[in-house]
C-alpha cells in the first residue's frame, strides 16, 4: 500500500515538535529569571501553566495552519509567522491566568519573558531546521525504493535533476531504459530494459516506479498496466494518462509534478494509527508468546529435539525479504521432504503448500493399519500456536497484525503480475483470507481476490473487524492447519 505524502499541518509535524520544545526551553528560562530557579515543573501551578501553553501552541499550528508552506517563506515571512505562533501562545497563557481564581499566584512577568524567548528561541530553531532540510534534502522517516524509467536521449538530462532534488522520502535504487539494460545514468545502475521492466520489478524489492517516457513509446503503456495488477505505484511525469481501476492524484517528487496511481493509499495519520494499534498488540502478543513457548516448549524438544522457534524467509512489503518466526510444528527436516510430498498438494497450481495429512508435522505418523496418529505439532497448528512467535514481527515492524500472508521464495517466484498484488501492504499475522476459510480454501486465485479485496478496501474499521472474526475463528478452531 503505497505511503502518501502527510497533507495539511502532518505535514510539517516536526517543526510543531521542534516549536513545543522551544516554548518550553523559553518557559524555562523566563522562569529562572524571574524564580532563580530552573525547576518550573516542580511547582504544580507552573506546571499546570506549561501543559497551557503546550496546548495552545498545539492547537495554534493545527487550527491556524501556521507552518503552512514553512519550507518555502522567506526570512521575514518566517518571523511573521513565528510572532503570530507566540502571540496566539501568549494570549491563551493570558486568557487561562484570568480565567482562574487563583491567577494572582502566577508571575506575569514569567508569561511576558516566555513570549520573548520564545519568539527568538522558536525563529532561530526554525531556521536552522529549515537550513538543514532545504541543504541536505533529509526526509524522516524510512526511504523507499523507486525505479526511474527513462528514455534514452533526456536520461542523462533527467537522472541530473531527479538526484539533484529533493525526492521526499525515495530512494532510486534503479534505472530502466527504452533500448538498453547495460550501464549506469549519473552513477545509478541500469538494470532492465523497458521490454524486460515489469519482470525486474516482480522479482525485486520495489516500492514505486517513476516514469518519464511518452506513453507514444512502445512498451510504456505495457508497463503501466503490468505495474496497475502488480499494484505498485507509478509516479508518471505529467503529461501522462489515467490508469483505470486505480487510485490517482498529483504530488510532486524531484522537483517535478506527477500523476500517481495506486490501488490503495495510506494518509500519514492512517499509518501511525495502524502501528499504534500494532505495538499494542505486538506488546500483549509477546508476552503470551513466552507463556506459550513456557508450555509447550518443552513438549517439542522432547518429541523432536532441536530449536523451539523456526525462522522461515518470507516476502513482505513490496518485496522485502524478511525472517518470519514461528513455533517449530515440524520436524527439523521437513523443508528438505517438501518436493518428494509435492504430488499430494491440495493447491495443485503449487502457489501454496497444503496437505491432509503432513508426515512432516511433529508426532504425525501413519500406523500400519492405516491409523493416522497425531501428536504436539499437529495440537498447536490446529489452535494457532504456531503463530503466537509472529508478533515478534510485528514489534520488529516487518508485520502487521492484519494483512496479508507471506509467501515463501519458492512461492513468489511463480507470481503472475496480478499475484504480486498481494504484497501492496505489510504482510499480516491475519487477513482476509484466514476469516474466510484459511485452509478449506485451496484455489490460490480465491486467495489473491480475497488479499487484493482488503488492499483496495482497506481502513482501521477493516482491521479491527478482521481482528474480531479472527478471535472467534482461532476459539472455534475454524480452518486452522
Amino acid at each position: 500500500m503505497y505511503r502518501r505524502a502527510a497533507q495539511g499541518w502532518l505535514k510539517h509535524l516536526d517543526f510543531i515538535i521542534l516549536d513545543e520544545f522551544a516554548l518550553q526551553a523559553a518557559f524555562i528560562i523566563a522562569f529562572a529569571i524571574r524564580q532563580r530557579s530552573f525547576l518550573p515543573y516542580s511547582s504544580s501551578l507552573y506546571r499546570t501553566l506549561a501543559i497551557v501553553l503546550f496546548l495552545f501552541d498545539l492547537l495554534a499550528s493545527i487550527l491556524f495552519n501556521t507552518m503552512h508552506d514553512v519550507l518555502k517563506r522567506n526570512l521575514l515571512k518566517e518571523f511573521g509567522q513565528t510572532l503570530k505562533q507566540a502571540l496566539i501562545v501568549f494570549a491563551g497563557g493570558i486568557i487561562f491566568m484570568f480565567s482562574i481564581q487563583s491567577a494572582e499566584a502566577y508571575s506575569r512577568i514569567v508569561l511576558y519573558l516566555t513570549l520573548g524567548f520564545h519568539i527568538v528561541i522558536g525563529y532561530g530553531t526554525r531556521l536552522l531546521l529549515k537550513k538543514r532540510l532545504l541543504s541536505k534534502g533529509q526526509y524522516i522517516g524510512e526511504k523507499e525504493s523507486m525505479l526511474v524509467v527513462l528514455n534514452a536521449e533526456t536520461a542523462e538530462k533527467t537522472m541530473e535533476r531527479l538526484t539533484a532534488a529533493s525526492l521526499d522520502g525515495h530512494v532510486i535504487v534503479g534505472a530502466v531504459l527504452d533500448d538498453s539494460d547495460v550501464g549506469e545514468i549519473k552513477g545509478i545502475p541500469v538494470v532492465a530494459n523497458l521490454k524486460d521492466a515489469a519482470n525486474y520489478i516482480c522479482r525485486e524489492w520495489i516500492d514505486s516506479v517513476y516514469i518519464d517516457c511518452s506513453t507514444n513509446e512502445p512498451g510504456v503503456v505495457e508497463l503501466m498496466d503490468a505495474c496497475r495488477q502488480m499494484a505498485v505505484p507509478v509516479h508518471y511525469h505529467i503529461p501522462g494518462i489515467g490508469v483505470d481501476g486505480s487510485k490517482q492524484f498529483a504530488e510532486e517528487i524531484g522537483g517535478t509534478t506527477v500523476i500517481t496511481t495506486t490501488a490503495n493509499y495510506a494518509t500519514l495519520n492512517d499509518l501511525l494509527a495502524k502501528r499504534l494499534l500494532d505495538i499494542i498488540g505486538g506488546l500483549v502478543g509477546s508476552l503470551m508468546t513466552l507463556i506459550v513457548i513456557a508450555i509447550v516448549g518443552p513438549k517439542i524438544k522432547k518429541a523432536s529435539p532441536g530449536p523451539i522457534l523456526y525462522k522461515s524467509e518470507r516476502i513482505g512489503h513490496n518485496g522485502k525479504k524478511f525472517k518470519m518466526y514461528k513455533i517449530r510444528s515440524m520436524y527439523l527436516d521437513a523443508d528438505k521432504r517438501k518436493a518428494s510430498l509435492m504430488a499430494q498438494n491440495r493447491v495443485k497450481d503449487g502457489m501454496m503448500f497444503k496437505l491432509d495429512f503432513d508426515p512432516r508435522i511433529i508426532g504425525n505418523e501413519e500406523l500400519p493399519d492405516g491409523t493416522r496418529k497425531t501428536g504436539i505439532g499437529e495440537f498447536i497448528r490446529k489452535t494457532s500456536l504456531d503463530e503466537f512467535p509472529q508478533f515478534f514481527n510485528v514489534l520488529k515492524g516487518d508485520m502487521s497484525l492484519v494483512g496479508t500472508r507471506p509467501p515463501t521464495p519458492d512461492e513468489w517466484e511463480k507470481y503472475e503480475f496480478h499475484h504480486r498484488a498481494r504484497l501492496a501492504c505489510k504482510p499480516g499475522i491475519t487477513g482476509m483470507w484466514q476469516v474466510s476459510g484459511r485452509s478449506e480454501i485451496t484455489d490460490f486465485e480465491e486467495v489473491v481476490k480475497l488479499d487484493t479485496e482488503y488492499i483496495n478496501n482497506w481502513s482501521l474499521g477493516l482491521d479491527f473487524k478482521i481482528l474480531f472474526k479472527t478471535v472467534g475463528a482461532v476459539f472455534a478452531h475454524k480452518g486452522a492447519m
